[in-house]
């Protein structure tokens, strides 16, 4: 699967429904934000599909890329650039991204990711890193 063609396609339908309802291969608009952030390397701006969670009233966003071995370039690219842009239903703001990569606090979001998602507990066994959760914390408020 050409995985850019396929986020341009949740992208494309994200918006055209306003975050809302199917969008593509199962996805709900409803468990997705757009999550747009600058390029490490490049310093281009770039638009990736996330699934967010409210963990204790935080907006986070959890970086296991499916368990790979490899943190998700998007996290990457929040670590040299934190200023972000988010896009949640028909909602769009600037946020700071603080990336929580471990100790106890990460721990406590971690869990409470697992209990509302379980298979973060199964990305987490494959890995072979600690997944990080990022906090989106809004700065235009």
């Amino acid at each position: 699967m050409d995985m850019a063609a396929f986020n341009a396609r949740v992208i494309e339908r994200f918006r055209a429904n306003r975050g809302r309802g199917g969008i593509e291969g199962g996805l709900d608009a409803g468990n997705l934000l757009l999550l747009t952030h600058t390029g490490a390397r490049s310093g281009k701006r770039r638009t990736t599909p996330v699934m967010f969670l409210r963990l204790g009233g935080r907006l986070c966003v959890i970086a296991s890329n499916d368990g790979a071995p490899r943190h998700p370039d998007w996290y990457r690219n929040l670590l040299a650039h934190p200023a972000v842009t988010v896009e949640i239903a028909d909602e769009e703001f600037p946020a700071t991204a603080v990336a929580h990569s471990s100790g106890p606090e990460r721990d406590e979001l971690f869990a409470q990711a697992v209990r509302q998602r379980p298979f973060f507990a199964e990305h987490q066994e494959r890995a072979g890193r600690t997944i990080p959760v990022v906090e989106l914390r809004r700065t235009d408020s």
